[in-house]
């Protein structure tokens, strides 16, 4: 039996034949040759002056709170259902991360949620687009402006998706992506960080560099910083899936047409949020279980992978992680952070690789309907 991947990319010869180049030629002076295109198309296509390329959208997050000076005695608000990547960088450079609920309808960062969290000691908030859904960016950034509050958009699972017309990687001071092999737009592993404030543009760039001016030849060091670049390779692998962005983010919607056609006479659950002025480029498409039904997705994932198919689970609070289920910020939020509580117990990611068949997911829904029976 055909096993059914959680994820997956789309290769075709456009990128073996940019990465046959960059293995051939991408040495040298002609080092930087594709990570120049690759960085200046990304932060076109976000409507950003810069992108940075690096390897992964965790240190693009790192790198973005260092640029902004928070460290030990600040907070950084974080949605509690995310991956732990989004809030570990909050870790990295000492700062106490305090995790908001999510909203029911968008399952991202709840705008009142966001402004109940607020301290005289918040410097910042990573808003996640969650499985290629988008928060209401408007209120958020209003709340922030009220509030002195700098937002980071954690971008990595949304490329393609728009918030009233505006892409996912133009919000916040700064924006990060994530090209992990699993996303819709891969380097294998890699990210993007995209901004547009100049001062900052060179404060990250310093960083990612082990603490050297950007442009410096001397190997003269001010400060300690960090080794963040992406390889020629990946940048020319990144360069060719842009250049098909279109082509990928509509074999993803089409994918979450499928499912929409084939459980729509299924009553267990509900899929990703339809909400208004939101262009969801649905990177994973996701269920949500009724609790009716008594199925949680610790019951039905493995009976789902005896099927052959391969799921993930919606992502747990972060607030009961064993990572975090000591600190007072986490036992605060296990408390107040209802629709995170109520939402991720009964949420899974259905296959969503970008190879899969209409045959594959009429598959899945007959699978995930029986089961849930």
């Amino acid at each position: 039996m055909k096993r059914i991947p959680v994820a997956g990319p789309s290769i075709t010869a456009r990128e073996i034949d940019y990465v046959t180049q960059a293995v051939t030629s991408a040495w040298y002076g002609d080092a930087g040759m594709f990570h120049g295109r690759f960085e200046a198309a990304f932060a076109s296509h976000c409507g950003r002056r810069h992108a940075i390329s690096l390897p992964s959208c965790t240190s693009a997050l790192h790198l973005a709170l260092m640029a902004l000076d928070i460290g030990p005695g600040d907070e950084v608000i974080v949605p509690d259902a995310t991956w732990i990547a989004s809030v570990a960088p909050v870790r990295y450079v000492g700062a106490t991360s305090v995790f908001a609920d999510i909203d029911r309808d968008s399952w991202c960062l709840s705008p009142e949620a966001f402004e109940a969290a607020i301290t005289p000691r918040t410097k910042a908030a990573i808003v996640v687009d969650l499985y290629g859904s988008m928060p209401d960016w408007d209120r958020l950034n209003a709340i922030a402006a009220a509030n002195g509050v700098a937002l980071i958009e954690d971008a990595a699972e949304a490329i393609g998706s728009r918030w009233r017309d505006r892409p996912a990687g133009a919000f916040g001071v700064m924006s990060a992506f994530s090209f992990h092999g699993s996303k819709t737009l891969t380097t294998g592993e890699g990210g993007m960080l995209v901004l547009d404030d100049e001062k900052l543009l060179e404060r990250v760039q310093r960083l990612r560099d082990h603490g050297r001016a950007p442009g410096d030849t001397m190997f003269f060091n001010d400060e300690v910083g960090w080794k963040y670049k992406m390889s020629s390779m990946q940048a020319a692998l990144g360069l060719a899936q842009l250049e098909r962005v279109d082509e990928l983010v509509d074999g993803k919607r089409r994918i979450f047409s499928w499912y929409r056609e084939a459980l729509s006479d299924w009553n267990g659950g509900r899929l990703n949020p339809d909400v208004d002025g939101l262009y969801n480029s649905y990177w994973m498409s996701t269920v949500v279980l009724d609790r009716e039904i008594g199925m949680t997705k610790e019951k039905l994932i493995p009976l789902m992978r005896q099927e052959g198919i391969d799921v993930r689970p919606f992502f747990y609070p972060l607030s009961q992680l064993p990572a975090f289920q000591d600190t007072p910020e986490a036992a605060i939020a296990r408390d107040r952070n209802t629709v995170a509580a109520t939402v991720t117990p009964y949420g899974i990611n259905l296959p969503s690789a970008l190879s899969l068949t209409r045959d594959d997911i009429e598959r899945v829904a007959s699978a995930l309907k029986r089961l849930t029976l």
